[in-house]
């Protein structure tokens, strides 16, 4: 590794809340997203505790982790889907940073309209499984106040050709789609408004290989081109050495190591996370 290398792997190894990553540093601007002290407990056992870290403007940021790690508590708690038992969830609103976990409920609503979206594992959850193809997509701008129907059906068309569905299946209804393609429209049907930041659970998960091989492209070029921030949960380093700038490998409720996604998963440091590297690399 190169000095310059060495001295980018270290920096990305030691960000975390309040320090300022190599996304701001390239484009000036404070953190999209800040996470203070967060913990939820059920009960005696921790499902996430002591979580804290900064998300900038179009970065990536993976959360990995065997089953029970507490990732998936942890995405919960940060969308709005769990209430914690402590910390703060700030995020930069036209208003300034404000703490979505005081927000109320119609402004949390309305964050969720427009700013954020949702990708669920199974796109039947994140989709209306009795509305067509283009309904699904429609839902959602008619959410934010579209309502000129040419116009609406115009954004749909151009999101199922952007997401690879045929604008012929528009009137389809999304039981009639494979998985990799309910998953696809899933991802039209949230990105149809430009949010900025997306929560992703497994959005790979359960799909045949092939399959996710072509989803997960597709899922790059999109975040990319519209420079996205994203926060992805998955089990599979593959998924997050493809598509994640940073990662946070969690154990047990807590962030046992983060960094850049490359240099923890060729140089992990901490024993747990060799244990999870190791395992793929034995498969």
């Amino acid at each position: 590794m190169t000095a310059m290398g060495h001295d980018m792997a270290e920096a990305g190894r030691g960000a975390g809340a309040g320090e300022m990553g190599i996304f701001a540093k390239r484009k000036g601007e404070g953190p999209l997203l800040q996470v203070a002290g967060l913990r939820k407990h059920y009960g005696a056992r921790i499902g996430c505790t002591d979580v804290s870290f900064d998300l900038w403007p179009g970065e990536v940021l993976g959360i990995v982790g065997e089953s029970g790690s507490g990732k998936s508590t942890l995405l919960s708690c940060l969308a709005g889907h769990l209430a914690p038992d402590a910390g703060q969830v700030l995020f930069q609103t036209a208003d300034g940073m404000q703490d979505t976990l005081a927000m109320a409920e119609p402004a949390r609503r309305r964050l969720m309209r427009t700013d954020w979206a949702f990708v669920h594992q199974h796109a039947r959850d994140g989709l209306r499984m009795g509305v067509s193809a283009g309904g699904n997509v429609g839902e959602r701008l008619m959410a934010v106040g579209a309502r000129h129907y040419g116009q609406i059906r115009g954004a749909a068309t151009d999101w199922l050709q952007k997401v690879e569905i045929s604008a012929d299946r528009i009137d389809d209804r999304p039981s009639q789609f494979s998985g990799g393609m309910q998953q696809r429209l899933q991802i039209a049907r949230n990105l149809v408004t430009g949010p900025r930041l997306v929560f992703m659970d497994e959005p790979t998960g359960g799909l045949d290989v092939s399959v996710q091989a072509r989803l997960l492209d597709l899922l790059r070029g999109l975040v990319r081109e519209m420079g996205l921030s994203v926060i992805i949960v998955t089990h599979d380093l593959a998924v997050v050495r493809l598509l994640a700038d940073r990662l946070m490998v969690m154990k047990s409720g807590r962030v046992v190591e983060q960094g850049l996604t490359d240099q923890v998963l060729d140089d992990p440091q901490h024993g747990y996370t060799q244990l999870l590297v190791s395992s793929v690399l034995q498969v």
